[in-house]
């Protein structure tokens, strides 16, 4: 039987704007109230979303102007290239390893297109080899951080030796839009920033984690409850005001039966180490797993630090959780479209 796929690094990279919480709830006062008339009455979400600042891909200017999608998206490569090589080079940097040393890269992105994908943009720039396997992911959401460690695991295990980049990049601030509103978008302004992750994975080697295990569950009937929609101006959110409901009823069960294929229980499970979607979902998690108030400190830090950055946010999570001491057996999980759970098993090294 193949070892188990190490965890050699973890790294995350943020783009240059920042922006507080009450600048955020300023400027979207500015933008969007006149087009939306029950804004004042929905603004108290900047204040109980527990987010302190977050980061742009643009400066905060770039938002007041109207973009169409061609302009958006144009955006995001841009942004996203430049992320996609910071956090790579971090964490090949803390695994002691070149560009040249990865066979396998695993990218993470749902928040813009990019064919090529962004690892061949950065193809040149970082020094792959021209044989290297590209393994692009669109479409996960805020579950793509957690299904790309899955599956960037699976893929090490599967050729023991071999190294995989697994880097994953979201930019939401770009659908950001002053038309068509509804109260997503306004919940969303309220919630979502950018950022990357990164991380380097082997089979065989030492790290400061092992993957132990993942699995997924994805609800039928459930298409509506987050996504996105295409519109000329971009990418419109899908996003449920009953997502912390569906949370606190269904994922127990579904946590029950993914642990229950690796012969584990709830009980086991030394941490949970969470995507933080945004307070109420945090509180969710807590009744769900039966953890005491404010267990997940972690994700309520990074949440208020960041925001909501979908896909790396987990991945941001885990790194402030293994900085002050992984335990002995934790689960990484998020929901994202689908709607899916997905979760990886970590066996810390330590």
């Amino acid at each position: 039987m193949n070892a188990p796929a190490a965890i050699l690094s973890l790294s995350v990279a943020l783009p240059p704007h920042t922006l507080s919480q009450r600048e955020a709830v300023a400027v979207a006062r500015e933008l969007l109230s006149a087009g939306f008339p029950s804004f004042d009455r929905l603004a108290q979400v900047f204040v109980t979303a527990g987010i302190r600042r977050r980061y742009l891909a643009k400066p905060v200017d770039w938002y007041r102007t109207p973009h169409d999608w061609p302009a958006r998206n144009q955006a995001f490569l841009e942004v996203a290239v430049d992320l996609f090589e910071e956090a790579a080079t971090r964490a090949l940097d803390e695994a002691s390893l070149d560009a040249a040393a990865v066979d396998t890269i695993v990218t993470v992105s749902s928040t813009g297109i990019a064919t090529p994908t962004l690892e061949a943009h950065a193809m040149r720039r970082m020094g792959f080899r021209e044989n290297v396997v590209r393994v692009p992911i669109f479409g996960l959401g805020c579950a793509g951080g957690v299904s790309g460690l899955a599956l960037a695991a699976k893929l090490a295990r599967a050729s023991p030796g071999s190294t995989v980049l697994l880097v994953v990049v979201e930019l939401c601030s770009l659908a950001f839009r002053t038309t068509e509103l509804s109260k997503a978008d306004i919940v969303s302004t309220a919630l979502f920033g950018d950022g990357a992750a990164a991380s380097v994975l082997r089979s065989g080697s030492e790290g400061f984690a092992y993957v132990a295990g993942s699995a997924e569950r994805t609800w039928s009937d459930t298409l509506d409850i987050m996504g996105w929609r295409i519109d000329p101006d971009g990418l419109g959110v899908i996003f449920n005001r009953a997502i912390p409901d569906f949370v606190h009823r269904h994922l127990r069960g579904a946590m029950d039966a993914m642990l229950a294929e690796q012969n584990l229980t709830p009980r086991d499970i030394d941490r949970f180490i969470c995507h933080p979607g945004g307070t109420k979902v945090i509180e969710a998690i807590e009744q769900a797993f039966s953890l005491a108030a404010g267990t997940l400190h972690e994700e309520r830090e990074v949440l208020a630090d960041y925001g909501n950055m979908s896909a790396p946010t987990a991945l941001f999570v885990l790194d402030r959780v293994r900085r002050t001491g992984l335990p002995p057996l934790s689960v990484i999980t998020a929901l994202g479209p689908g709607f899916t759970a997905s979760t990886v098993t970590l066996r810390s090294a330590s």
